[in-house]
C-alpha cells in the first residue's frame, strides 16, 4: 500500500485517498504517514501542499460522516478514534486540519447534550441605545394601557413579543427566549391576579379593576424586556 503521494501523477485527483496515495480502509497511522510523506514530496509550493491539506481533511471529514452514520467498519472506527484524540497533538500546517476536524466535530454530532446554562435566565440591565429604546415603547405601552383598558389583550401580546424579540437581540435561541418570554407572562397574570384579589373587597377604586390586574403583568413583562439576558 503506497504512503505517499505522487505529485507528478496524483496531484490533481478530486478523490483524496488518491491524491495521498492511498486505499480507503487505510490505517489511521497510513493516513498520517502519507500526509507527511506527501508534505515532504510537495516541498515549498503552496499549492501542491495546500491540495495534500484539503485530501487530508477531506479523509477526516469522510471518515467523521461513516462513523455518525453506522456505515464505517470497525477498524475504520478505531482509526477514526484515533484521529480525533489526534486534534489535540496534530502537527501545525497552513490548513489547520485538526482545528477544522475539531468544530465539524462539535457541529454535527448527534445528540448533543444541551447546556443547561443556555436555560438558566441571568439578569444585567440593558445599556446604551437598546434601554433608550425599551423605556420608549414601555412607556408607550403604559400610557396605552392606562388610557384604554379595552386594549388589554393587545398590549400585553405586544409586549409578550416584545420581550422575546429583546432576549434574542440578547444572544439567548429563539426557542429559550420563547419559554421565558411566556414564563413571564404567566408570571405577571398570576401576580395580577393576586393584586386584583386584594383589592376587590375595597369599594371607591379609582381604577378599572381590569387594569388592576393588566399592570403588574405588564410591569413584569417590561422588566424582563430590560433585564432578562
Amino acid at each position: 500500500m503506497a504512503s505517499g503521494v505522487d505529485l507528478g501523477s496524483s496531484s490533481e485527483s478530486q478523490d483524496p485517498y488518491e491524491r495521498l496515495g492511498i486505499s480507503a480502509d487505510a490505517g489511521f497511522e497510513e493516513v498520517q504517514q502519507a500526509r507527511e510523506t506527501s508534505l515532504k514530496a510537495a516541498g515549498d509550493d503552496p499549492m501542491a501542499r495546500a491540495r495534500i491539506e484539503t485530501a487530508y481533511d477531506a479523509v477526516l471529514m469522510g471518515r467523521l460522516r461513516q462513523r455518525q452514520s453506522g456505515t464505517i467498519s470497525s477498524a475504520a472506527v478505531t482509526a477514526s478514534r484515533l484521529e480525533s484524540q489526534s486534534t489535540t497533538t496534530a502537527p501545525t500546517s497552513p490548513v489547520n486540519s485538526s482545528a477544522l476536524l475539531t468544530r465539524i466535530r462539535n457541529l454535527s454530532l448527534p445528540n448533543p447534550k444541551l447546556n443547561s446554562a443556555t436555560f438558566l435566565p441571568s439578569l444585567r440591565l440593558v445599556d446604551g441605545q437598546g434601554l433608550v429604546v425599551r423605556l420608549i415603547a414601555g412607556g408607550i405601552g403604559l400610557l396605552l394601557l392606562l388610557a384604554a383598558p379595552t386594549a388589554v389583550d393587545l398590549v400585553l401580546a405586544l409586549s409578550t413579543i416584545g420581550l422575546f424579540i429583546s432576549q434574542v437581540k440578547r444572544g439567548r435561541r429563539p426557542l429559550c427566549a420563547l419559554g421565558w418570554s411566556l414564563a413571564f407572562v404567566a408570571l405577571g397574570l398570576v401576580l395580577g391576579a393576586v393584586v386584583g384579589a386584594l383589592f376587590a373587597t375595597q369599594a371607591g377604586l379609582p381604577f378599572n379593576p381590569i387594569l388592576l390586574q393588566a399592570v403588574p403583568a405588564y410591569l413584569v413583562l417590561l422588566a424582563g424586556a430590560l433585564l432578562l439576558l
